[in-house]
């Protein structure tokens, strides 16, 4: 094991037990909760765009293993500043390099679960934004 991964396993446990951004952001543009039911796992993120429909603000709140709040926690900070498409094009991989360890593949969904949840918040949000423009205009 390499000096490297046990500096990460530190950092995963801190975002776990000391998470950042965590709770209801009061004023957020959407926010959409999902779970891994093959572990219970439960994150509901929140996002606040700017005027040019970037993501200014972003948080998290629910209850997981260490993996998915610690991922959840690091996630909700990496995406600040990213446009909507750049939140879309986000995927395992780059959650993966945001922990920095290596994942058995029963707990990539533990580590994926937040930016799925994000990314299909997104994704209703802006599907509910077309509807809007379609039925005003």
């Amino acid at each position: 094991m390499s000096m490297g991964s046990d500096m990460y396993r530190e950092q995963i446990l801190d975002h776990y037990k000391n998470p950042r951004n965590y709770g209801e952001l009061e004023e957020h543009t959407f926010s959409h909760l999902g779970e891994n039911p093959m572990c219970g796992d439960e994150i509901e993120v929140f996002v606040r765009l700017d005027d040019e429909d970037r993501i200014e603000y972003a948080s998290f709140q629910g209850d997981g293993c260490a993996i998915s709040q610690a991922s959840a926690s690091m996630l909700t900070s990496h995406i600040r500043g990213m446009s909507m498409e750049e939140l879309q094009e986000l995927g395992t991989d780059d959650v993966l390099d945001l922990l920095g360890i290596e994942v058995t593949p029963m707990r990539v969904k533990c580590a994926v679960l937040a930016e799925k949840v994000a990314q299909d918040g997104a994704e209703i949000y802006e599907g509910e934004r077309e509807v809007e423009k379609t039925t005003t205009e």
